[in-house]
């Protein structure tokens, strides 16, 4: 179901790079693109990585644009000194749209928000991984969790926290800057809380936290700044339009 972008509610797009329509729109998806953007898509080295890239761009600035009467192109799209999207100023008649891309081998994810800090992170849960990854990047709460579950169960609760700890180091725009060891996620329902330890100076209570499976082999996190109430959180697999 398609919902209207509004002040009180989380909007999270979701598209599968594999479906054949997504192909066939590609080449016209680089006329949302700016000049710097179009030369950085020619840098990647895999034609995956160069899908994905454009594909995030077009389903940001396709969506940023249901929030106000500006063509996708428009937008003042720049990367932060972290790597991060962002809104370079905001255009007039635009609200305060905060928004984040996420991608991976088969999906490419953007969520936005009004006047709140936003993260979205989605994993392939069929990446292999190193054993010693949950050491070397979970605080020790968060190790302790995930080595007490059984083996057969590890890989998913690797992907939870993971997840949850790349959205919310993207919602506060500091990339690893902020030590991954320095807060802790708690699993428990109905939705995951964190925890921080004194050095980050962050409230558990500002910050609103939801998961979900956008396909059968995809976990996504989303982080939302609190300002009062937490925020409905609609996902909508979508295939971007394409510049008539």
């Amino acid at each position: 179901m398609s919902h209207e972008p509004t002040i009180d509610r989380v909007v999270v797009w979701v598209t599968r790079t594999a479906d054949p329509s997504v192909s066939q729109r590609l080449p016209h998806y680089y006329r949302y693109l700016s000049g710097d953007e179009v030369a950085r898509a020619a840098r990647f080295f895999q034609p995956a990585d160069t899908m994905r890239f454009v594909v995030g761009r077009a389903l940001a600035r396709t969506l940023l644009s249901r929030y106000a009467p500006i063509a996708p192109r428009d937008w003042p799209l720049v990367i932060d000194e972290h790597g991060r999207p962002e809104l370079a100023h905001r255009p007039a008649h635009a609200p305060d749209l905060r928004f984040n891309v996420s991608h991976t081998d088969g999906v490419v994810a953007c969520g936005v928000t009004v006047g709140r800090e936003i993260g979205v992170d989605v994993e392939c849960t069929d990446r292999r991984l190193l054993h010693d990854v949950p050491e070397r990047f979970f605080s020790p709460r968060e190790v302790a969790d995930l080595r007490a579950h059984p083996d057969a169960d590890q890989a998913l609760v690797f992907f939870d926290y993971w997840t949850l700890k790349e959205a919310y180091i993207k919602a506060r725009g500091l990339g690893l800057a902020l030590p991954l060891r320095h807060f802790s996620f708690v699993l428990q329902p109905p939705t995951p809380t964190i925890l921080f330890a004194p050095e980050l100076h962050d409230d558990p209570a500002t910050w609103q936290f939801a998961q979900f499976w956008p396909t059968e082999r995809h976990r996504m996190a989303v982080a939302v700044r609190r300002h009062g109430a937490d925020l409905p959180i609609d996902v909508e697999e979508v295939i971007p339009e394409a510049p008539v």
